[in-house]
Parts: C-alpha cells; structure tokens; sequence
C-alpha cells in the first residue's frame, strides 16, 4: 500500500516537476535583450543534474507517448500559473504578433478592414502609406489577393491579414470592386506603424491633451512630437490620458517622466530575491518641467502607466482623477526559446520613489481571484463609491509634500471619478456585442461621406453636428434589418449609443484622434481635468 500511495503521489507531481525543469532547460544559452518587460537572457543553470532534470530525462527515455511541442507548452503555462498571474509562456505561433505590438510596427499595406457579408472592406487608409500610394480609397473592396479570392468564401480576419502581409518592399496584387467595376493594384509592402498615442489636441486655449494607449518601442518619440506641436500652440497646462493604458515597455514611460521631473530624482526602481535594487533615475532636463499636470487613469491602466502615475504622485508633480489603477507591478524579462516560443518570467518588482510597491495582492494556486478582481471591485462598490475606492492596502507612505499614500494594490487618485454604469447596462450589451454597430457606421460613413468629410475635425464634428437623431432613426431602421430592436431600450441607454455612434463615425472620417476628441467633449474626468487645471 505505501508503494501505491507513493506512485499515485508521483503521477500527481510528474506534470509540474517536468514542466519546471523544462522551461528552465530550454531558457540556458538564450540572448538577453535589454528594455522593460521585453528583456532577453542568457540564464546559467548549475552543472549538478537536480532530481527535477532526472525525472524530465526518465520522461523523455521512457515515457510510453511522445512528447509533443504542444503538451510541453501546456505544461509550462500550468506550471507558471503557480508562480504569479504574469509569467507566461508564449508558444511561437502567437509571438510575432505580440512582439508587433511593443516594436510599434509591422510590415504590411496600411489599411484597416472589416468584413461585412463575406465581403472584405477597406474602412481606412493609412495617409502616406503604401496603399494610399497605390490608390486604394475608402469604401473598396477586396476581391482577390495575389491568385486568392477572398470575396464570398467565409473569409476570416487572420486568413486576409495573413494573405496582406509580408517582407517589406514585396509586391502584392489586389483585384478591388469599386463602384460595381472590378479593379488592379499593385502595392509595395512597407513598414506600418502602430501608433500609442491615440490623440493629442487642445482642450481649450491653454490645455493640452495627449492619450498614450501602451509604451512600445515608439512611445517616447511620439510622446515627444506631440508635446512640442502642443507646446507651439501655447499651452502651459497638460492632461496625460493613461486610461486603458496596460503598459509596455518599463524604459519608455521612465523617459517621459523625466519630462516632468526635474534634478536626479528617483522615477522607480524595481528588486527581486535574485535581481538586485536597480533605480531609475531623471538624468536630463525635461521639456514640461513646469505647468500644471493631470494625470487621468482607471482600473485598466496597468504596470508602466502605474509607474509612471506613481512616480508623478510621489513627488507631488501632478494631480492624479480617476479611479485605483489595476495593481500589476511585478517586472517580467522575455527569453526567446529554441522552438520560437517564448518565455516571460516574473524576476523583480516595481516600487515608486516613496517605496510602496505596486502590485495588488495574489496566491499561487492559479490566481482564479486575482483575475476576478475588476468584476469584484465593481459588486463591491470601489468603481463607483468614491468611498469604498479609500481601501487603504498595505502601510502608509509619504509624498513629497507629505501627503500620505498607500501601497500594495496599484495607485489611489487625489480625485476619484466613477465608472459610468450605463456602459455595462444589459441593453447597450446586447447591442455592442453585435456586428451591426461598426456595419452602420461603415455604411453611414459611405452614404454621407461629402457632407461628413466637410467637417475639419473631431472637435468641430463633435460641437457643430446636428443629426444625431437622423443618424440614430437611420441606425434603429439598419439594426432591425439585422434582427436588433433598438426601440425598447431606456432614454439614458439611447443617449449612451448615440454618442456612441457619433464617436466611431469620428474614428471612420479621422481614426483614435476624432474618436477622443468627440468622446472627451462629455466625458466627467476630463471636466474634473479642467477644473484641476485651473485651480
């Protein structure tokens, strides 16, 4: 019986024991790249075989099935699930995409697509791109790509995306339907950039606005174009829109806070049972060093955005609206994997000048309630009471000018501002969730394309558009045909889509820059920016 026992101890352990030492084997003798949550690494493994090596080598020489690349990924994502809710394996198949979106860009033909009734549509074209450049508009449709057709097959959004991209400088042939009439282009492939700033404008006279979406390789030098335009149209005030921002890459957000902080003062610096205290310093002299500052965050804006937040806070550089931030400030290195997969581990974390660590709390038996934790901060209250959000985590800290923080669970705001509940009513769910939103407005956009484009920007379509019940009558008339009815839903759901409607149309004449600047029009934590700034 104890021999049983033993063995039925040891079916349980196998999977865990060989998916520990096979993510640690397979990370020895990779390159260590340099940068936030994308560093690379050559990771030296002690000579001595452990018992966990031996029990892989047994599995490996004698097990009665082999080992395929997918079970080892299953294995290895299971055994990260224990350590933290952020090391992750990444199998090679889904790597390229990820990596894209820190790089900021890709290679590609620069449109944005949609399909509607099995039918491809270019719904943007990038400016200066290579599909402008070849002369494809607004409103086509795609045919075929190269000797493929794409019209009318159950085309997906992974098949056409993957039948437009490729090497850059390679040449691509679409045959398009434009105005009923069939039609040949030739496009150059070129590099794409995925912008991570949506908007950047004036609020008012003297109020900038600049909205970073993540920190990719390109944030910085974005950030820092957009500053400049804004500071040669006068502003002495700034809004920093990090709602919805998850992070990114740890250096980028570093160097725009140095924008703002003068000295050598300590931005953050990260520590770890096995990594060293690393600070992260001011080390030039910033461009916005002075002016009044707003930082707007939610409970989505995570990691990076949270450093950047906190560092602003602590040194009392910025007054901070909006509700606690998510809570991820664990640091995770990249190692790429002999396979092509990839392995980001957890070795560090973040604290903030004053020493209070980021990250909210979690356990290591697969963090089911770490991953819960938004839906319970909303039954409980935190997103919309401004005082359940005074959840006091971990001990107190003190500001610069002696303001007292608190640790251990993201960044409180100075201002909290609640969650608009109308954007989770069952009503407007049951109408977002549907397809027929973004065909409307595609539609909408192509029927009336003179008149809307008349209009010079978000700002103005936003003050000077007078047709929204027009629109609205002509979305609940399209929406029925779709087996939608929108004619029972509440006045204030009514009120909620149609501003709605209006923000995305703005995103078809003037993509994320309109969408903000017709959003930001009513939007409470830009009004409470507003007043901040002019205190």
């Amino acid at each position: 019986m104890h021999r049983n026992s033993n063995n039925k101890k040891i079916q349980v352990w196998l999977p865990l024991l060989f998916a520990l030492v096979m993510v640690l084997g397979m990370t020895l003798g990779y390159l260590l790249r340099g940068n936030g949550s994308q560093t690379r690494g050559i990771l030296m493994l002690p000579g001595k075989r452990s018992p966990l090596q031996e029990v892989v080598d047994l599995v490996n020489a004698k097990y009665v099935d082999p080992i395929t690349d997918t079970l080892n990924g299953d294995m290895a994502q299971a055994m990260l699930a224990k350590l933290d809710p952020h090391s992750v394996y990444i199998p090679a198949v889904d790597l390229s995409e990820i990596n894209e979106d820190l790089q900021g860009n890709f290679q590609g033909i620069g449109v944005e697509f949609q399909i509607f009734n099995d039918t491809v549509n270019v719904i943007n074209v990038l400016q200066g791109g290579p599909s402008e450049k070849a002369g494809l508009q607004v409103g086509d449709k795609f045919v075929k790509v190269g000797d493929s057709v794409v019209a009318g097959n159950k085309i997906t959004n992974a098949r056409i995306r993957n039948l437009l991209r490729g090497p850059g400088a390679s040449k691509v042939l679409v045959t398009m339907m434009r105005n009923g009439k069939l039609q040949q282009f030739t496009i150059n492939r070129g590099l794409i950039p995925i912008p991570s700033i949506d908007a950047s404008y004036k609020l008012d006279s003297s109020t900038g606005y600049i909205r970073i979406n993540k920190f990719s390789e390109t944030t910085y030098e974005e950030f820092m174009a957009s500053l400049e335009k804004l500071q040669k149209q006068k502003i002495s005030q700034l809004v920093l829109d990090l709602r919805g921002n998850g992070g990114g890459i740890l250096t980028e957000a570093v160097d725009i806070a140095d924008e703002f902080l003068d000295g050598n003062k300590l931005i953050v610096y990260t520590q770890g049972d096995k990594m060293p205290r690393q600070e992260y310093r001011c080390k030039r002299d910033g461009i916005f060093e002075k002016g009044k500052l707003v930082v707007l965050v939610d409970e989505n804006s995570a990691s990076a955005s949270e450093v950047l937040t906190g560092a602003l806070q602590d040194w009392d550089r910025a007054t901070i609206i909006g509700r606690r931030t998510f809570g991820k400030g664990l640091v995770q290195e990249q190692y790429d994997l002999s396979d092509g997969a990839a392995l980001r581990l957890t070795v560090a974390r973040y604290y903030t000048p004053s020493g209070r660590s980021i990250q909210k709390p979690y356990t290591h038996d697969g963090n089911g309630d770490y991953g819960n934790d938004l839906l319970k901060r909303y039954q409980h209250g935190e997103l919309v009471n401004a005082d359940s959000n005074k959840v006091q985590n971990g001990k107190a800290y003190q500001t610069k000018g002696g303001r007292t923080v608190y640790g251990g669970g993201g960044i409180m705001p100075d201002v909290f501002v609640p969650f608009d509940t109308s954007m989770i009513s069952a009503s407007v769910n049951k109408v977002l969730n549907r397809t027929t939103v973004s065909n409307f407005v595609y539609q909408y956009y192509v029927q009336n394309k003179n008149e809307l484009t008349a209009y010079h920007s978000g700002v103005e379509f936003a003050q000077k558009f007078d047709k929204e019940e027009d629109m609205w009558n002509a979305f609940a008339n399209f929406a029925s045909k779709d087996s939608l009815s929108v004619n029972s839903i509440s006045a204030k759901d009514k009120d909620f889509l149609k501003d709605h409607l209006k923000a995305l149309l703005g995103r078809q004449i003037w993509r994320n820059e309109g969408l903000y600047e017709i959003l930001n029009a009513d939007d409470e934590m830009i009004k409470k920016a507003l007043e901040a700034v002019k205190k």
